[in-house]
């Protein structure tokens, strides 16, 4: 399946960690994000493979670290990114 991306809607703690040792206490936070095409092709495929729920998340965190955080890798380098306590989590084409 191909597709121009999805958007994720998601109500989850987000907690950071960068260089330094310098980091951002976790809190709840509701994040909307459009993601690339490849964030699409990545869920799909593992869900096929028979991925887990919390394998399907993390691709989905990895994709909002690199796009909402991260401002497509363009910012915050080296930041790494905690998605826990995950309340509602909505994936649309």
């Amino acid at each position: 399946m191909t597709t121009d991306g999805l958007v994720v809607s998601t109500r989850a703690r987000f907690g950071f960690t960068a260089a330094a040792g310098t980091t951002d206490d976790a809190r709840i936070r509701d994040v909307t994000q459009a993601l690339p095409p490849e964030y699409a092709d990545q869920l799909f495929t593992a869900r096929e493979q028979g991925a887990t729920e919390q394998q399907l998340q993390q691709i989905a965190a990895d994709g909002l670290a690199r796009m909402y955080f991260r401002a497509n890798n363009s910012r915050a380098h080296g930041l790494g990114v905690e998605f826990t306590d995950v309340e509602r989590l909505d994936i649309e084409l």
